[in-house]
């Protein structure tokens, strides 16, 4: 039997939370992209430097989605969005008035923050109307989680083109612009939010960490994080990938391009697919996928490239095995969650999956940094770096396959 009820806290209008996170998104990417160019040329940082306050940044945000969930547990998800809102509106406008590097530092950090808040609450709230509307033989959960991922990534799209035609008048009014889609959603979340009835309820929330009691969860946000390591692999791997293949940086935008177009066309189809056949089945295929992604291109390491853009062919194999293993892979794991959760903990499992993630990405790139320096030109030593990387989301597949068995019964009863 699921531990989580259907009976929902609060009434909640589904699609306003994928618009938020499409609002979110494009404040987000207008801003962050262009700071590692404001950070080199503006500030005149070097780049060791650069990568620490960008790295400061990633892991103020990954390493506190639990806490962000359990605040949100605790007082409320409305609460904790309009306060996330409000301190990435902090952050932006230190970037963009900070004169000196510490400012920048802290305004780097509070971007950060302001996400660990928000992020873990909008899933928890998504979660609770996406059962509520399952129970009422509208779109299932999984749909709701899809269909979230998509607009996610449309303005993951979009963020961008609108900070490029922003960084003419410069950085800092980037960073104001990004502020004032914050202002605007804090203005709107905080009119189309319902206020929850906290109550005796929450005096009754468990604290964050009994949520690393539950042993199965906690292998299942272990086995599930090699999915993080292994997408972040775009901004990690591919990279060195063109490089071997004799590209430049300019294929890197067409191929973000190619992820983009699968996930907006083709994640919605694949949700309805894998809640057909099972998250058991899923779950493995999906992290199957991921390691058949990192072995397409240890198949063409070791050879010279091929002339005109075939040339692409290992980096176009890998960006769209990856993506499509992320589409089968997000929305059921995601869809699971409620199942280990209590609905007074659906938060700090959230931040739990997510923080688990950002512990991988952080130790599996400081790992694989060095290694794939030997992969950047064609050789026998080039493959291994691949193989290594297929391992992990190979273990996954099985891993899942032994955690999610006993869930079995309960899913089919499910559906």
């Amino acid at each position: 039997m699921p531990r989580f009820s259907l009976r929902p806290a609060v009434t909640l209008w589904p699609p306003l939370l994928p618009g938020s996170q499409f609002v979110f998104n494009i404040g987000f990417y207008a801003v962050v992209p262009f700071l590692a160019i404001f950070l080199r040329n503006d500030m005149m940082l070097s780049g060791g430097l650069i990568g620490l306050i960008l790295g400061l940044r990633t892991f103020s945000q990954q390493g506190m989605f639990i806490v962000g969930g359990a605040l949100s547990d605790r007082f409320g998800a409305r609460t904790i969005i309009l306060y996330g809102c409000l301190i990435r509106v902090l952050g932006y406008l230190l970037l963009a008035f900070g004169q000196s590097l510490w400012p920048i530092i802290l305004g780097a950090c509070l971007t950060g923050v302001g996400g660990a808040l928000f992020s873990p609450s909008i899933e928890a709230l998504l979660a609770k109307a996406g059962t509520q509307s399952e129970a009422n033989g509208k779109r299932s959960r999984a749909e709701w989680f899809a269909i979230f991922a998509v607009w996610g990534e449309l303005g993951a799209v979009l963020g961008p083109v609108a900070g490029a035609l922003l960084t003419g008048l410069g950085f800092r009014q980037v960073a104001l612009a990004g502020a004032g889609v914050f202002i605007i959603a804090l203005i709107l979340l905080s009119v189309a939010l319902p206020t929850e009835q906290r109550g005796k309820h929450a005096l009754n929330v468990l604290p964050w960490w009994t949520t690393f009691r539950q042993p199965r969860f906690v292998a299942f946000i272990i086995a599930y994080s090699s999915w993080l390591l292994s997408y972040n692999q775009l901004y990690l791997a591919l990279p060195v990938e063109i490089q071997r293949s004799g590209g430049s940086e300019k294929d890197l935008g067409p191929l973000f391009m190619l992820a983009s177009v699968l996930i907006v066309v083709f994640q919605l189809p694949l949700a309805r697919f894998a809640r057909k056949t099972g998250a058991i089945k899923v779950l493995p295929a999906g992290f199957l996928l991921l390691s058949t992604a990192f072995a397409s291109v240890a198949v063409f390491a070791a050879t010279e490239p091929a002339e005109g853009w075939l040339r692409l062919l290992p980096s176009v194999c890998f960006v769209t095995l990856l993506t499509t293993g992320q589409m089968l892979l997000v929305p059921a794991a995601k869809d699971l969650i409620p199942w280990f959760a209590e609905e007074s903990t659906l938060g700090a499992h959230y931040g739990a999956l997510a923080t688990a993630g950002g512990v991988a990405v952080l130790a599996g790139n400081f790992a694989f940094g060095g290694l794939l320096d030997n992969a950047l030109v064609p050789s026998t030593q080039a493959i291994y770096p691949w193989l290594l990387l297929a391992l992990f989301p190979l273990c996954s597949a099985v891993a899942m396959v032994l955690i999610c068995r006993p869930l079995q019964t309960a899913l089919i009863t499910k559906t």
